[in-house]
């Protein structure tokens, strides 16, 4: 693979921003200054608990947070909006779930507003993941670097959703999307994931045994692309750094790292870096994601709600863009699997979604407990449904005035104290 040359040191020309046009588009003070319905709380859940679920159009409910203590609070932002398919979705019992309708400018425009109070929701160390799939992930990536800014997208990363698609004709098989990962700022919280070494991998990437610690390690070039008139840039060991490259080390630092035996030489003399495997630690999460897809086998259990996502993938991102105690927002909740990932990782959340099949599915999740995938097959299948009760999360429920009614229609647990 060819490693390109670092202009570091070089005049710059200045970067041209990417504008994306279209009719409809309003200024961010216009999104901002918007009007917004209020929320009331209707019921609370084990009442003490920092977690909230907000049941109305999002839109509102990012305002309302805006401008009622939120601005700078949220530490990470994961939504899986609709992705634009022109297709309505319904759950396992074929109940209406949500429409996904819009197209075009449309819908560019009405996740571009939200994305807009989101980044004013976000702490200065925040970051936000938007999961797409390929109708919209390449329109609201330049969406996304006007908002957020193109150096602060940290990764566009590459999901396997599901298994083989056997059955396409004329074109490869759709078993991908897209989940761009932003930050606010340059300085944010990373807690880098890893998995599990593989021994098979292990050997492969790690070659070579060290006979003095029996440790595994592979051999890498010290050097790198690029002269340097410093030190890098000197005689080492009477050897000078290979034309048109420099050290990546300075000599002192290459004395110390040889004296703590990290420096291979070869036979012919050449310098290499040892660099150790530690098994302990793992392999670090790369940019394509093949291990989280979200079908689903009958022993899964399952709440019923249309797209539900992988629960270990929402897991891993919790874990990695926050700390315990931090605040996690998803504005398109559905199931709450995001919701479901910050509470089995000590963080706290809050939840917005205006369907009453997404509000009884979070119910589900965090009050009578999921259900295997397997229970919604057939009715005449002879499989008995078997709930498990899960332990009662603390969250309070605000409901905008709007959706008072269907909210009060829907029959959810009666659990606690009317406020």
């Amino acid at each position: 693979m060819a490693t390109g040359v670092s202009t570091k040191g070089t005049k710059k020309t200045p970067v041209l921003q990417v504008r994306v046009t279209y009719d409809g588009k309003t200024s961010e003070a216009e999104v901002l200054g918007a009007p917004y319905a209020e929320f009331q709380t209707m019921k609370t859940m084990n009442s003490g608990g920092k977690n909230t679920l907000f049941y109305g159009d999002n839109f509102d409910a990012l305002l309302y947070m805006l401008n009622n203590g939120y601005k700078g609070k949220i530490t990470l932002i994961y939504i899986d909006p609709p992705f634009s398919t022109a297709a309505n979705f319904v759950n396992r019992d074929q109940s209406h779930a949500y429409s996904d309708a819009l197209r075009g400018a449309e819908y560019v425009e009405y996740l571009r507003k939200r994305l807009i109070v989101m980044r004013e929701l976000l702490s200065d160390n925040g970051s936000i993941y938007l999961h797409l799939d390929g109708n919209m992930a390449f329109t609201m990536k330049l969406i996304m670097d006007e908002i957020f800014g193109e150096r602060n997208c940290r990764a566009f990363i590459t999901r396997k959703k599901c298994s083989t698609k056997n059955y396409t004709k004329n074109t490869y098989g759709n078993i991908s999307d897209y989940i761009m990962f932003y930050t606010k700022g340059s300085s944010y919280v990373w807690n880098r994931p890893f998995s599990p070494w593989g021994y098979d991998k292990m050997i492969e990437q790690y070659p070579y045994v060290d006979e003095k610690t029996g440790r595994r390690y592979k051999k890498v070039p010290i050097h790198a692309p690029g002269t340097r008139n410093g030190e890098t840039g000197k005689e080492w060991r009477g050897k000078m750094p290979p034309k048109g490259k420099h050290w990546q080390y300075t000599p002192e630092k290459l004395d110390e790292m040889d004296a703590a035996g990290e420096i291979y030489w070869s036979p012919t003399g050449n310098p290499r870096r040892m660099v150790f495997c530690d098994p302990a630690k793992g392999i670090p999460v790369q940019d394509i994601w093949l291990d989280y897809r979200d079908s689903i086998n009958q022993a899964q259990k399952t709440t019923g709600y249309p797209t539900e996502k992988n629960f270990d993938m929402l897991k891993l991102i919790v874990e990695a863009s926050s700390n315990p105690g931090d605040m996690v927002l998803d504005c398109f909740a559905g199931s709450g699997t995001t919701l479901g990932a910050a509470f089995e990782t000590g963080r706290n959340w809050i939840g917005v979604d205006n369907s009453p099949e997404s509000i009884k599915a979070i119910f589900k999740r965090f009050v009578t407990g999921m259900e295997a995938y397997g229970d919604y097959v057939s009715s005449h299948s002879g499989v008995q449904m078997s709930i498990d009760i899960a332990p009662k999360v603390p969250f309070s429920v605000q409901v905008c005035d709007e959706y008072k009614q269907s909210y009060q229609d829907m029959e959810l647990p009666t659990i606690s104290s009317t406020m």
